[in-house]
């Protein structure tokens, strides 16, 4: 369980990273992250952090398909977790990520 609490800490930090680094670009009319870049980061666990920084850097709030996309990003990573902590068929997989 501490291990997935790091893993959800570093990812969001890392979204929150590139969402600074993406919004700072905007703002300059520089190269962007691509927007899958980001998606990848909140569904490898950083969407707490890509939520907080989606607000707190007021970024991509007017894109609707994109924040449709992160929510379900988020979805389903907490459906994945939800699934490894619970299904006796991901043992193996709750073993290697320290769920259990």
């Amino acid at each position: 369980m501490i291990l997935l609490m790091i893993a959800y800490l570093a990812a969001s930090l890392v979204a929150v990273l590139l969402y600074g680094i993406d919004k700072a670009a905007a703002r300059r009319d520089r190269r962007r992250i691509r927007e899958s870049t980001l998606h990848l980061v909140a569904l490898a666990g950083g969407w707490p952090g890509a939520l907080l920084a989606r607000r707190a850097f007021r970024h991509k709030t007017r894109k609707q398909p994109f924040g449709a996309v992160l929510w379900g990003c988020a979805a389903l990573n907490v459906g994945l977790v939800a699934w490894l902590a619970t299904s006796d068929s991901a043992s193996g997989l709750r073993q290697l990520a320290n769920l259990g």
